[in-house]
């Protein structure tokens, strides 16, 4: 479509510009209608190639953002009256100076980073947070990689030697795809992005078939096969299960030879009969035995796993064995199964990937029992390194870290502490009011930018947009103010354009980041979408990696001993009978702490018996409570829920499910907080509820 034909049904002095959403991964196609600089809606592009005119509400609801009353426009800072307005100039002469002395006088390590999704989806805006913190050394890095995404890129570390590998199902020919606490239908983008799902799961369940393994009947089963519901954290047993009788069974030699430690695998999986799955997972034995029929008759298969998992004290269990169930059906890299992205900003087909057998290294002082993650400090370590005197100043580059960093009582306690707390954003919140320096940056649609995350994509592709519309009050381009921080601290940034507002810097900025890329960033800037054929199946490359590596291993120690005594305790948990178990939830107007505008309330799910015998009714206001604190919301009674479970949504302010974390109760291997599985109580609003023993 051209641009005469964009704007043929506009009414007078109103223009479209094609972009693009970025508020999460799917990065749908969009056009936003203007008159002037006044975002009047925003809609989906029916001739984006991939999204074709789809758009969830949160797209729709850019307008709403870039015009909302508490957006910032001004840098704010710290007085004796609260946060005030200020020039950048001041800003700077007054944070950089501080950062420069706590520099000298403590070390680069006590000044940490949050790489924050806002900044994280704005291409130089990240590449200028990795030069930050470069510049002051810091090995302090945070990232949402610890809150609620380590057990894929452990997995693919340990069992494919390379932490980058990002399988994703052969939708034209797969029979059969199992979704394990993972909801598409709602979440879009959480590490594979999938853009207008129901088509593409209606059309795998119509050809084959589709089954949802999650405690809660999700709005992705209504589209699903088959669903069956196991306790929380518990779906490894059901994958254990599978594994054993494949081997059982006996796996094509041709397949067998492409791996290592069959026979360690066979012996960690061998308890895990019929009746042992079910008494762990809860799941009936001819749930998992219909499942099994399943896997038989399809031969190869696709496992997507979610947050549902990654969030659970199973996560690294339930990857590693969904990893191994494909390994065996000879669904890696093969028609019919998964295939892996080669990605377009860096072409990992181009040259052998490095083999990477271990992702830790050293971590934080105040926790030497939590290691780094692929360079990365556990978030749930910030409230320690805090009170521990480490960290005396904190960056927060694009995130509502009170809301998404686990037990927020403490982290509030000691943010409230720092000499320097500065946050990057675009619209004020709870974390921005706690901060002591507020830099506003510009959102997406008045930065040009393309998209960073390739390899999440469901094609091999990429895509360019300018800015819609002006930057609104002092916003600045994320790069311009990181590199100025950078040099108010004394050290030199990187070379850039000396002003973000004069014409093409930003466009120059980004210009610089696509060195190895699939087509030239002229090309991309000219065409908008570049896409290249998805490679065919098997790819040379992943082979060729495979065969390098000795073959996929199939039984890391680390896993093999953690499945023995996980299973172990959930059994002993089991036959004791525990308390409720909270399992986290995404809705489908929010991601995280943004768009609460769009109406979403905290809706917290039970099933009817569960209810019942607690006197909740629906629609009552309820607190649920862990052992670190509480949240208020509205009950939902629901038979869609299982039993034993209370669903709890995250992103609201008013009833943060970080309230109910700890920091003390994080995954072993990579001190990733638990956010399911969290054993919880429930008390209706009207009845007297006893205080909480906080541990």
């Amino acid at each position: 479509m051209s641009h005469s034909d964009l704007q043929s049904d506009l009414p007078t002095g109103v223009r479209t510009e094609r972009s693009y959403c970025r508020v999460c991964t799917s990065q749908c196609g969009i056009l936003v209608d203007l008159e002037g600089d006044q975002v009047v809606k925003v809609r989906g592009d029916r001739d984006h190639p991939v999204t074709h005119g789809y758009t969830c509400p949160k797209g729709r609801a850019l307008k709403e953002m870039h015009h909302h009353p508490q957006r910032i426009e001004r840098p704010l800072i710290k007085t004796a009256n609260g946060l005030e307005p200020t020039s950048w100039e001041a800003l700077f002469a007054d944070i950089g100076p501080k950062l420069r002395r706590i520099i000298d006088e403590h070390g680069p390590a006590a000044v940490g980073i949050f790489y924050g999704s806002g900044v994280g989806m704005d291409a130089s805006g990240y590449r200028m947070s990795e030069a930050l913190q470069a510049a002051i050394g810091t090995p302090a890095k945070f990232s949402p990689l610890t809150i609620d995404g380590t057990a894929k890129t452990l997995v693919s570390t340990l069992v494919g030697g390379f932490p980058g590998f990002s399988p994703r199902p052969d939708y034209d020919r797969v029979d059969l795809v199992l979704y394990i606490g993972i909801n598409p239908m709602i979440s879009h983008g959480h590490t594979v992005a999938m853009p207008n799902p129901a088509p593409t799961i209606k059309a795998a369940a119509a050809r084959g078939e589709v089954w949802v393994i999650d405690p809660r009947q999700s709005e992705t089963a209504g589209f699903a096969s088959h669903h069956m519901a196991p306790r929380p954290g518990a779906d490894y047993a059901i994958l254990a299960y599978l594994v054993r009788d494949l081997l059982a069974v006996g796996v094509d030699p041709e397949v067998l030879g492409r791996t290592v430690d069959a026979e360690a695998l066979a012996a960690a999986v061998a308890p895990f009969d019929l009746a042992h799955a079910s008494e762990i997972s809860g799941v009936a034995e001819a749930e998992l035995t219909a499942l099994l029929a399943s896997v038989r008759r399809a031969g190869r298969l696709a496992v997507e796993t979610g947050t549902g998992v990654t969030m659970s004290d199973g996560a690294n269990l339930t990857q590693w064995l969904a990893w191994v169930l494909m390994i065996l059906t000879d669904s890696m890299n093969r028609p019919g199964g998964v295939w892996f992205h080669p990605g377009f900003n860096n072409q990992m087909d181009a040259a052998p990937l490095p083999i990477i057998d271990q992702p830790f290294g050293p971590g934080p002082k105040s926790r030497p029992e939590l290691p780094s993650f692929v360079g990365d400090w556990p978030c749930a370590a910030l409230p320690d390194e805090i009170a521990a005197g480490n960290i005396k100043a904190f960056l927060n580059l694009g995130g509502n870290i009170i809301r998404s960093f686990p037990d927020a009582n403490a982290l509030t306690a000691g943010l409230s502490t720092l000499e320097v707390f500065a946050t990057l954003e675009i619209i004020e919140n709870e974390t921005s009011a706690a901060s002591t320096h507020v830099l506003p940056t510009k959102d997406q649609l008045e930065r040009p930018d393309f998209g960073l995350w390739d390899f999440l994509s469901p094609r091999v592709d990429a895509q360019f947009t300018p800015a819609a519309v002006s930057a609104v009050g002092d916003r600045r381009s994320a790069w311009w103010i990181l590199s100025e921080l950078i040099r108010s601290m004394g050290f030199e940034p990187p070379a850039t354009p000396g002003d973000d507002r004069a014409e093409g810097a930003d466009l120059a900025m980004l210009s610089g980041l696509l060195p190895y890329a699939r087509c030239s960033f002229d090309e991309l800037v000219e065409k908008r979408y570049v896409e290249v054929a998805t490679p065919q199946l098997p790819a040379a490359w992943v082979d060729a990696h495979v065969e390098r590596l000795g073959g996929w291993r199939l039984a890391p120690s680390v896993l093999v001993d953690r499945l023995a005594t996980l299973s172990r305790r959930h059994l002993e948990d089991r036959r004791l009978g525990t308390s409720l178990s909270l399992i986290p939830r995404r809705q489908r107007r929010h991601v995280n702490a943004q768009f609460l505008f769009l109406g979403d309330t905290p809706e917290m799910m039970m099933n009817p018996g569960d209810a019942a015998a607690l006197g909740v009714e629906d629609g009552q206001q309820i607190i649920v409570r862990s052992a670190r604190g509480e949240v208020t919301g509205t009950a939902r009674v629901d038979a869609k829920v299982r039993p034993g479970v209370v669903s709890v949504p995250h992103g609201h302010q008013d009833a943060n499910v970080n309230l109910l974390t700890s920091t003390r109760q994080v995954d072993p291997l990579t001190g990733m907080a638990l956010y399911s599985g969290v054993p919880v109580s429930v008390h209706p609003v009207t009845a007297a509820v006893p205080a909480p023993e906080l541990v």
